[in-house]
């Protein structure tokens, strides 16, 4: 198990142990996280599971890809950290891995 921690916009803090090949988002949306909607399933198709990567983690996710930076243009607040928690894909690398939720989706 890999541990995810998440950080909401009011500073609450939830540790999960999320499963390898899972996505950020499905450990969300399954632990119920506050400010992760994720309307569209993991899909790819809105961006209602925006997250904002942790700084020290950024450089091991890398780039959003082409159709996640796309869905990207559609969330709130943006910033060069932002990613889609659907797109990431839990992995033995990732642990200790710590986003924060923004305020709002879309």
């Amino acid at each position: 198990m890999t541990k995810l921690t998440f950080i909401t916009h009011n500073g609450t803090h939830f540790q999960i142990n999320a499963a390898d090949g899972s996505t950020v988002m499905e450990n969300a949306v399954r632990n119920a996280v506050p400010g992760i909607e994720a309307e569209c399933g993991g899909s790819c198709t809105c961006a209602t599971c925006h997250i904002y990567v942790d700084e020290a983690w950024v450089a091991e996710l890398g780039e959003p890809g082409e159709t996640e930076a796309d869905m990207l243009d559609f969330a709130y607040d943006v910033q060069p950290n932002s990613r889609l928690s659907c797109q990431i894909k839990v992995r033995a690398e990732l642990d200790g891995l710590v986003v924060r939720v923004p305020e709002r989706q879309g």
